[in-house]
């Protein structure tokens, strides 16, 4: 079973930043787009960005301008940059390929919690 370590969530106040980190599988990082995903309490999971192999980004309107995803092909790590943070982007926080399938597991993911 894939496992997928996300980290780097905590509490923030609103306008704080944070960096999560995900440690991706080598040959699903070498193979596959990734992206974030997140799910607020009562929400269904989202995707809020994702990166091709090539680099390429993708971004909901929601967090255009305030999140950059990147990653470090040597460390098969994927990173989220949270900037300008609000209450609304609270949430967990999950790493997985993108698109993810059904047959994709999940990993335990990073809480975020923003107060205002």
């Amino acid at each position: 079973q894939v496992q997928l370590v996300e980290s780097g969530g905590g509490l923030v106040q609103a306008g704080g930043s944070l960096r999560l980190s995900c440690v991706v599988p080598g040959d699903i990082f070498r193979k596959s787009a990734m992206g974030w995903y997140r799910q607020a309490p009562d929400k269904q999971r989202e995707c809020v960005t994702s990166i091709t192999r090539a680099g390429g980004t993708y971004y909901r309107d929601s967090v255009k301008g305030r999140f950059t995803i990147s990653k470090d092909n040597n460390e098969n790590t994927v990173f989220l940059q949270m900037n300008s943070l609000k209450p609304e982007d609270t949430a967990v926080y999950y790493c997985n390929v993108f698109p993810p399938t059904s047959a994709d597991s999940w990993g335990k993911g990073t809480l975020v919690t923003v107060s205002s």
